[in-house]
């Protein structure tokens, strides 16, 4: 510890800040991204038709969304189990 400030404590918080408060919403706005269609801004094609995104994007907006969730079911327990 050198003075009042404990470096490798702030460090810490300052990653997992970082990590939930930034990392979370950005996983969170990718899984949406990957849903949308390519070439499509509002996600339809010029003649009204649906166009629907590949496998590989649902795939990956899956995994987004799951880590997405897990992360807070995880800080739920966490919370619920006292925070300790």
């Amino acid at each position: 510890m050198s003075g009042f400030i404990e470096w490798g404590a702030l460090a810490q918080v300052m990653v997992a800040g970082l990590v939930v408060g930034a990392g979370i919403p950005a996983l969170f706005a990718l899984g949406l991204r990957l849903l949308s269609a390519p070439g499509a801004p509002d996600g339809a094609a010029s003649d009204g038709a649906a166009v629907r995104p590949g496998l590989a994007r649902r795939a990956g907006a899956l995994v987004c969304f799951a880590v997405v969730v897990g992360a807070v079911v995880a800080g739920i327990a966490f919370l619920v189990s006292g925070g300790h």
